[in-house]
């Protein structure tokens, strides 16, 4: 199966938990479907990118890079590559490598969130499917050449230094981590 069908099934499978994410929903399928190639950086129009934040519910916390060029404190994600069998592996890739973590794992049940954001041209757009990544036990942090820093947040810490996507990202993690107890 090619990553663009995997993104359409995770997208159709994807349970909305409020109307604008269902518009969200919505968009990022219309719009692989009018993009053939819009699960890679040269689609002019936009294009879908994984990402995922890590969290340590143990300590009631979660990790965030400060990132070299938007000089904002994010989730780790980015670019789906062509070695990238789902989006689920993309953001668990970008999630490894951006944080240094070895044996993070996915949240199970598919994205968290979806998060259009725009980006300078030449392209346009980044139609981000958000994933929630469990840190191990005792989890030790490598900061990438991506990063000029990573650091622990306490979860009522994140909205002084994180935009509201990252905030919403945390409170729909805390939310599923909850439901699941």
């Amino acid at each position: 199966m090619s990553l663009h069908d995997d993104a359409v099934l995770v997208l159709k499978g994807y349970e909305s938990p409020d109307p604008a994410q269902g518009e969200l929903r919505q968009g990022y399928l219309d719009h692989l479907a009018q993009h053939p190639d819009g699960m890679w950086k040269a689609c002019g129009a936009g294009h879908l990118t994984a990402s995922a934040l890590v969290v340590d519910p143990e300590r009631g916390r979660v990790l965030l890079t400060l990132h070299r060029k938007l000089r904002m404190w994010l989730q780790m994600g980015g670019h789906c590559e062509p070695q990238d069998e789902s989006l689920a592996a993309a953001a668990l890739r970008e999630a490894t490598e951006e944080s240094g973590i070895t044996g993070l794992t996915l949240l199970g049940g598919g994205p968290v969130r979806l998060d259009r954001h725009p980006i300078p041209a030449p392209c346009h757009w980044h139609l981000d499917v958000q994933y929630a990544a469990l840190a191990p036990s005792g989890a030790t942090e490598q900061i990438s050449e991506e990063s000029l820093d990573l650091r622990w947040f306490a979860y009522d810490e994140v909205a002084s230094v994180a935009d509201t996507s990252v905030v919403r990202l945390m409170e729909q993690t805390r939310a599923e981590l909850e439901r699941r107890r």
